[in-house]
């Protein structure tokens, strides 16, 4: 059955669709709220620093890329569990290269930060 919704009454439920997602990993991902915290203090640090507007899109473009790859990291261990509990091979990738996902983001951002930061007190 095809969505029969269009413009605003579709974002409007679009956007419900979206706090609703943001609203389960909170309740149920630990990840999701540790990496959530960092970011709302990366981000008001990211204000705090005395820097010009580009430097401080990186600072927060790549914490807000942290959390966009976990809410889909969370979405992929969701979805390979609702499928079942047995070990396959195939799910243990998933999971893994979700994961690694999570890890590279949060790569991108330590490197962003210390470079930025780096220009910033040198």
């Amino acid at each position: 059955m095809a969505n029969q919704l269009t413009g605003l009454s579709r974002i409007y439920k679009a956007a419900g669709y979206s706090v609703k997602g943001l609203t389960a990993a909170w309740k149920n991902e630990a990840a999701f709220r540790q990496e959530a915290v960092a970011a709302i203090i990366a981000i008001i640090l990211a204000f705090w620093l005395d820097i010009d507007a580009i430097a401080r899109i990186l600072l927060i473009g790549s914490v807000a890329l942290v959390i966009i790859i976990e809410v889909i990291n969370s979405a992929i261990e969701a979805v390979v569990d609702r499928i079942g509990s047995e070990c396959h091979e195939l799910s243990g990738r998933a999971k893994d290269m979700g994961s690694a996902a999570v890890f590279l983001a949060i790569g991108l951002a330590l490197f962003v930060w210390i470079m930025v930061l780096w220009q910033h007190v040198g």
